[in-house]
């Protein structure tokens, strides 16, 4: 593929994966070939892209089983969970339309209601967003709470037939989020412990050829690196670095 062709394939499978979150994370398979019937893919290329939507949770023609990408303990964990939730009441079509009303309308008991309403529709959505580095109850928990406050603001919409989309998609952003800050948080971890094991490693070099621990300025000399990257990591080493004197 060329540069522009490369472009487009990447905006094209991200409208794929867009469209399919909004039905309820399933896409038929026509529905893919059209979106990249502009790029004339081959049945290998289309044979990768199918894959990697299947690898994204993503159903092709049917609803994958999301229960089959949890691990263990998160499968032990939402037993438990759903037993508290199984004790909320379930109502009409037109009671929860009432309900949505009156949370719009400011009423404290009606944006609760709505809110325990809604706590199983947190648990399917995070399904979705689990085996991304983060534990289901870290994802609920950040859907719960955007939920409470998405129920305090229904009051900015016209029709109740909006809530829901508000809502699932405040829920949604909420375990995006999530993930996107413990993939920054993992990131910045990766690169401390790679400045701490790269001094740890020249001053366990020097300390050979010396036969004896080196000092901060002499490690910073014999490598180029400044004084102050070697101290922070000695610091950020809870200054554990052997070779390397306080």
């Amino acid at each position: 593929m060329g540069t522009n062709q490369e472009v487009l394939f990447a905006r094209t499978l991200e409208a794929v994966k867009k469209q399919a979150k909004e039905q309820q994370n399933c896409i038929s398979e026509q529905q893919v070939r059209e979106a990249f019937a502009p790029l004339d893919l081959s049945e290998e290329q289309f044979a990768l892209v199918f894959d990697y939507l299947k690898k994204h949770k993503i159903g092709i023609d049917e609803p994958v089983d999301l229960d089959e990408y949890l691990s263990e303990e998160e499968i032990d964990y939402l037993e438990e969970y759903k037993k508290e939730l199984s004790m909320i009441e379930e109502v009409s079509e037109g009671k929860k339309e009432a309900i949505i009303l009156s949370a719009m309308a400011g009423e404290k008991d009606a944006q609760d209601a709505l809110i325990s309403l809604f706590l199983p529709q947190v648990v399917e959505v995070s399904k979705l967003y689990s085996g991304q580095g983060v534990f289901i109850e870290d994802l609920i928990g950040e859907g719960n709470v955007a939920l409470s406050m998405g129920a305090a603001m229904l009051g900015c919409l016209e029709h109740a037939k909006e809530a829901e989309g508000m809502l699932m998609k405040m829920i949604m952003d909420a375990m995006e989020n999530c993930i996107n800050e413990n993939m920054q948080e993992t990131d910045k971890d990766q690169k401390v412990l790679a400045r701490v094991n790269q001094v740890a490693d020249k001053a366990r070099e020097l300390a050979a050829e010396l036969h004896r621990k080196v000092t901060v300025e002499e490690l910073a000399g014999e490598t180029g690196m400044s004084e102050k990257t070697i101290r922070d990591a000695m610091r950020m080493s809870g200054f554990a670095i052997e070779d390397l004197e306080g």
